[in-house]
């Protein structure tokens, strides 16, 4: 009887320990297949990039702004602080290539710093390859953006902030 309880014990704890070794605390995380990277929703809260700071980065020649890779899209969100308001550019891509959806319906829900909703429509400008709008409060503070892209009846979302 000792001896089986002893013969338990260490195949109990041969057990513990190829378990321990499995799930080693050096684990990469793959953002390629995370749940928000496979759906049409996906959050980006990172800061706003100056338009000054235009580099190219894995993903294609950046437009300067804040990026949001979703599916097979490429979003970029690109604030511009202007006189009259905030001026909202977005660019909508798709493929490797990166190439221009022209033929989205385009909305931008941005809450102000004090609650309060206000929707932009982002219609197409096909000379410079992107949508655009304004946004003609000139409240201070930190504004939520979600933009929604409707391509076709697929309906693409990103979100984004800024400071003003």
């Amino acid at each position: 009887m000792k001896t089986l309880k002893s013969g338990l014990i260490i195949i109990g704890s041969i057990g513990l320990l190829s378990l321990g070794a499995c799930s080693s605390g050096n684990q990469a995380a793959n953002t390629e297949n995370t749940p928000t990277a496979s759906t049409s929703t996906t959050e980006n809260k990172s800061a706003p990039v100056s338009p000054a700071a235009k580099t190219n980065s894995q993903h294609g020649a950046s437009q300067g702004g804040q990026v949001v890779e979703t599916g097979k899209y490429h979003l970029e969100f690109v604030p511009e602080k202007e006189a009259n308001g905030t001026h909202l550019d977005f660019y909508l891509q798709t493929g490797d290539n990166h190439e221009t959806v022209p033929n989205a319906k385009v909305t931008a829900q941005v809450q102000l710093p004090d609650g309060k909703q206000k929707t932009v429509l982002l219609p197409y400008d096909a000379k410079n390859k992107h949508y655009h709008g304004l946004l003609s409060e000139q409240a201070s503070g930190q504004h939520q953006v979600k933009i929604t892209a409707d391509i076709k009846g697929e309906k693409v979302n990103g979100r984004f902030n800024f400071n003003r």
